[in-house]
């Protein structure tokens, strides 16, 4: 390079744009999740495998503590980290979508490497706002029943429901809850997918994934309570639902991405 050339400024990559996204494209989406589970139903059970061993070694360990009545509460919490877990599921759909053949040992490489990019400081958002609903949670209990244990998770129940103390912490803990409920699915809905497609960083991907949205406020709480309901039906058999379920979910919410932003020209 001459002294009288200049290196060329850095432009960051463009804002991904954001599409209006319909009731229709919700149901699409859910089809196309269904169909694609059943077109590489291994890998789908692999990973809702995965995440449903996670579930029930929480379970056993809250067994073995003596915590029992933290079960409804990490249960609640724990679709939290559903999209986190979904990433291979993404990376299924990804391939299928575009005729690339399904490898084993590619896609969990695809995984994997996912550490060393965005997607880690993703896991750690996510991450973090479960153990905020965690602590909260214990930090409610110490306010509303003081520092007694339960004996109990059928004590823990009747206290819960038929108390005024125990009224007060249902009501405090579910406007909590929804709030961090709200803001996680806004953060990661479209980051999630959006970080393993395209080389953006995580806070590009969580602005992206707030403006959807907010520009589709009716279709994406109508997804979110899809994603909920069906999550915490799933988890009711000992997590075994979550085999099935999470894969469906994990690939629709791909193919609700790619609807909801356009692709780079």
């Amino acid at each position: 390079m001459s002294d009288t050339e200049q290196p060329e400024p850095y432009r960051p990559p463009p804002m991904p744009v954001v599409r209006t996204v319909t009731a229709n494209d919700i149901s699409d989406a859910l089809k196309s999740g269904v169909s694609d589970f059943f077109r590489a139903p291994l890998f789908g059970m692999f990973f809702g495998g995965i995440y449903a061993a996670g579930g029930l070694l929480i379970l056993a360990s809250l067994t073995m503590f003596e915590m029992t009545w933290m079960i409804i509460p990490v249960a609640i919490g724990f679709p939290l980290i559903g999209p986190f877990v979904a990433v291979g599921l993404y990376e299924v759909s990804r391939r299928l979508a575009s005729g690339v053949p399904l490898n084993w040992r590619e896609i969990l490489l695809v995984v994997l490497s996912q550490r060393e990019r965005q997607l880690g400081w993703m896991a750690f958002v996510v991450l973090f706002i479960f153990w905020i609903w965690i602590y909260q949670v214990r930090t409610l209990v110490a306010v509303f029943f003081g520092f007694k244990p339960f004996s109990s998770m059928a004590d823990f129940l009747v206290i819960l429901t038929t108390t005024q103390h125990g009224v007060g912490f249902l009501a405090v803990g579910t406007v909590i809850g929804a709030f961090l409920a709200c803001a996680l699915f806004s953060v990661t809905v479209i980051a999630m997918p959006l970080l393993l497609d395209r080389d953006i960083d995580f806070v590009t991907a969580m602005i992206t994934s707030v403006k959807t949205v907010l520009k589709n406020p009716v279709a994406m709480l109508g997804w979110a309570v899809i994603v909920t309901a069906l999550a915490i039906i799933a988890m009711l058999p000992a997590f075994l639902g979550v085999v099935f379920v999470l894969p469906i979910l994990g690939h629709a919410t791909w193919h609700l991405y790619k609807k909801a932003i356009e692709s780079p020209s």
